[in-house]
This record gives structure tokens, C-alpha cells and sequence, in this order.
């Protein structure tokens, strides 16, 4: 259960410390430690990520959902074609869908065109790709429980009347 807590928090904030983490988790130093060797060991853990609201910064990007239906494969079933899809560096995730497609590809371009180029030149054509529905994300309000907050207005950007 304590384990449980410990990933809760780890999952909130990774760059908490280990005596931050045993405090809130009711576990010792040494205890937090070793689970969390353990959770990097068995893979539990994947890894590390900062969360950044890319609208406050000068890069340009755009991200885009992207439905998919495919042909599931005998014996492998959606396996092996998510993970032909996940190869290409653009995808950041990919997730196998209950309803009325079968998976879900997140990626990430510099422009609406780089992506759309993706989706028709490289996507759209896998042997079992069947359809392809694209949605670009307009504005973040929410990801992996942290909210994104809109910018306080500058004073060059204040309209004085």
C-alpha cells in the first residue's frame, strides 16, 4: 500500500527529495530508496518528465490526436502494427481503444503541414491501416493532473482607454 502512495507522489512531482517522498509516503529514507530502485528495475518506473507549457515559449508546435482503424493481426492482434507505429519519432504516444477506432496516436510537429505530411505519407499508408481521423489539439487546459494557466497579460499587452 505504502508502495502505492510512493508512486502516487512520484507520478505528482518527480523532483520531490527522498526525505520529502518518506515523509508523505510514512516510509524511511532507505525504504524510499530501494523501492524506487526496485520500481526503475522492473520497469514500473519508465522514467522521468517535466511537463511544459509549450505556449509560453517561442516554439512553435502543434499537436494533433489522431483516431486510427486497423486490421488486427492473427495471434498478435494490434501488437505488432502499435508498435510500427510507435517507432517513428514524431508519435508520443500511442493507446489501443475501446469504440470506434482502434487506436490513438499523439504526435507532435512544428506546423499543421508537417503533421498532415506524417498522417498521409507515412500513417495512412501502413499495410493495415484502414482510416485515419485527425484532430488538432487548439489549447491545453489539463494534462496528467496539472493545469495549465493562462498567461497574465504583459504590460505591453494592457489596452489603456
Amino acid at each position: 500500500m505504502t508502495n502505492n502512495r510512493l508512486l502516487q507522489l512520484l507520478e505528482q512531482d518527480c523532483s520531490m527529495s527522498t526525505d520529502q517522498l518518506a515523509a508523505m509516503a510514512n516510509m524511511s529514507e532507505e525504504e524510499v530508496k530501494q523501492a524506487i530502485c526496485q520500481f526503475e528495475d522492473d520497469k514500473t518506473i519508465l522514467g522521468y518528465k517535466a511537463i511544459v507549457d509549450w505556449d509560453r515559449t517561442d516554439r512553435e508546435a502543434v499537436t494533433a490526436l489522431i483516431e486510427v482503424n486497423v486490421t488486427p493481426q492473427r495471434g498478435e492482434g494490434f501488437d505488432r502494427v502499435a508498435e510500427r507505429i510507435y517507432q517513428y519519432e514524431e508519435v508520443e504516444s500511442v493507446y489501443l481503444m475501446s469504440g470506434s477506432f482502434d487506436l490513438t496516436v499523439i504526435i507532435s510537429g512544428r506546423t499543421l503541414k508537417e503533421v498532415a505530411s506524417f498522417v498521409g505519407e507515412r500513417l495512412a499508408p501502413l499495410e493495415d491501416v484502414t482510416g485515419t481521423a485527425t484532430h488538432f489539439i487548439l489549447k491545453k487546459y489539463k494534462e496528467k493532473h496539472l493545469i495549465f494557466k493562462p498567461q497574465e497579460p504583459s504590460e505591453r499587452e494592457l489596452l489603456f482607454t
